[in-house]
């Protein structure tokens, strides 16, 4: 017999002695209740388990499994070290929550990081620093064709849903943005109570699925988006075409998680798979886009309107810029978004394999725009992995104006990136809608958390704007961040792109050799 059955056929044997056995020898009768346990188990794994260790190695394969499943806190408790984390490492983590908790975040005896490494970027210092005035800590987005622009943090809360993420943690989000000035991007889930609970300033996102302003077949309702969108806490209006985490993917909010505050909340059946499409059904070109543009800014009062989306086929965006420099109808903002960012939950290959990189995505589209000559008539916000004031600084110098930041936002309420977000166990209570685990985030305790965090890392961010000999951020260029390319060298972002002058793409005889050929593929009345 294989000796990796051996142990269960002696305790089969063991059982089989207790039949034997007086009964009122009673030291041996304790032993039934762990062997016919364990003699059941074993049954199970030989003929009934699909597991294959299982059926060689029944029970004792159980503890394989035991410890794949406490792996991943292993690894991050015991194993990891501190910048080998993924996505953020233990490093940013730490600074995050040491931030949030108003806690001093310097460092001691030097840095930890290997300065001659390939991709190691910093900034360029000035023998003469300057100080900073508060003010620039704020920008304001609108342009000619709008009647309210909003006066933005240059650091605010990235897209989240409420389903996604549970209530206490909608809510936190809001009370901390409401302390410190600074607006909350609702996510495409819609419109929740708890993102007016606090009156945090509010970016509405409207993703394809319409939620919050949707008819009962799932289209866009002018009327419901009308009444919502005047509400005087909602400031800005983004309309999702794709997010970095799973671009040109739709999404299910499973039936479970859908109860009546989220299908009111969404518009949406409770108790139903909520889908969000693929794309949107208002719009299939650059140009109906820029129209749907217009008609959302005609709804909602005059309040700035933009769009989100990551890079992907660079023609595209090409096309809505070639809309746009055809058309009177201009964004308000775009949102560039990067493939290192996060969601809930996606499908593996979407994650790892499709959409361009924040920093590369904001290069293409600042230069297309100045390409266009419209760089100066709309705003940039650049979304995807912002943890400190250098992620600012790197960010606006790349062609941002602002920064959104999510998952360091949640750091700074309880999550312990345990990547459970999908489950609904999550077990800070940040992402689950089960009613016990979300108890654990204290709103009025973690507001105060998200406040401080945002308000370090402004403080940090115009310290180091300072620091390179400028009076404002908007005087950051792509040649203040130097990227390491070997162990002997280290280049601008100036040097490592090309870019555009003013109007080079309408005009130049010769269009830059790396957008000639996208921008000739380019199309205003089709993506």
């Amino acid at each position: 017999m294989s000796a990796r059955r051996v142990f269960y056929l002696i305790s089969v044997l063991g059982l089989l002695s207790l039949i034997v056995i007086p009964v009122f020898w009673w030291p041996y009768q304790w032993a039934i209740v762990i062997i016919l346990p364990y003699i059941v188990v074993g049954l199970y794994d030989l003929f009934v388990s699909g597991s294959n260790v299982l059926r060689n190695y029944p029970v004792i394969g159980h503890l394989r499994y035991a410890l794949e499943f406490i792996s991943p806190e292993i690894r991050q408790y015991f194993i990891e070290t501190n910048r080998s984390g993924r996505p953020f490492d233990r490093e940013q983590r730490q600074l995050v929550d040491r931030r949030s908790r108003g806690m001093p975040d310097f460092q001691p005896f030097g840095t930890q990081l290997d300065v001659t490494d390939v991709g190691y970027e910093s900034a360029s210092h000035s023998m003469s620093p300057k100080t900073v005035a508060d003010e620039e800590a704020r920008v304001t987005v609108g342009g000619a064709q709008c009647k309210h622009p909003y006066s933005a943090s240059r650091l605010n809360i990235s897209a989240m849903s409420f389903g996604a993420l549970s209530p206490n943690a909608v809510e936190a989000l809001n009370a901390g943005a409401k302390i410190g000035n600074f607006a909350q991007n609702t996510g495409e889930g819609g419109l929740s109570p708890y993102h007016l609970a606090r009156g945090g300033d509010i970016i509405w996102q409207i993703g394809t699925g319409y939620f919050g302003c949707r008819t009962k077949d799932g289209k866009f309702d002018p009327a419901q988006f009308k009444e919502r969108s005047r509400q005087d806490a909602v400031k800005m209006i983004e309309i999702k075409i794709s997010q970095g985490a799973k671009p040109s993917h739709g999404g299910v909010l499973p039936a479970a998680k859908v109860n009546h505050e989220i299908a009111n909340a969404r518009g949406v059946p409770i108790g139903e798979d909520c889908f969000s499409p693929p794309g949107h059904s208002t719009f299939s070109t650059p140009h109906e886009l820029l129209e749907y543009v217009a008609q959302l800014r005609e709804l909602c009062g005059g309040k700035p309107v933009g769009f989100k989306l990551c890079v992907g086929r660079k023609s595209e965006f090409m096309g809505i810029c070639k809309a746009m420099a055809e058309s009177d109808i201009l964004p308000d903002f775009i949102t560039v978004d990067g493939s290192e960012g996060g969601t809930g939950a996606a499908p593996l290959e979407f994650s790892d394999r499709l959409g361009m990189t924040v920093n590369e995505g904001l290069i293409f589209v600042e230069n297309c725009l100045i390409g266009i000559d419209k760089r100066d008539k709309l705003k940039v916000i650049a979304s995807g992995k912002v943890v400190s004031g250098f992620d600012l600084v790197q960010k606006i110098a790349l062609g941002a104006d602002m920064c959104n930041a999510a998952r360091t936002m949640l750091f700074a309420i309880g999550c312990i990136q345990a990547v459970r977000c999908n489950t609904n166990t999550c077990p800070s209570g940040v992402a689950t809608q089960d009613h016990h685990r979300m108890k654990a985030v204290v709103v009025d305790e973690r507001k105060y958390n998200v406040a401080n965090y945002h308000r370090v890392n402004i403080e940090s961010f115009l310290d180091l704007v300072g620091a390179m000999g400028l009076t404002s951020p908007d005087q950051l260029t792509p040649n203040h961040i130097y990227r390491r390319t070997s162990n002997e060298m280290e280049k601008t972002y100036g040097q490592l792109y090309d870019f555009l002058e003013p109007g080079h793409l309408l005009r130049a005889k010769k269009i830059d050799e790396n957008y000639a050929e996208h921008w000739a593929m380019a199309k205003s009345n089709a993506f």
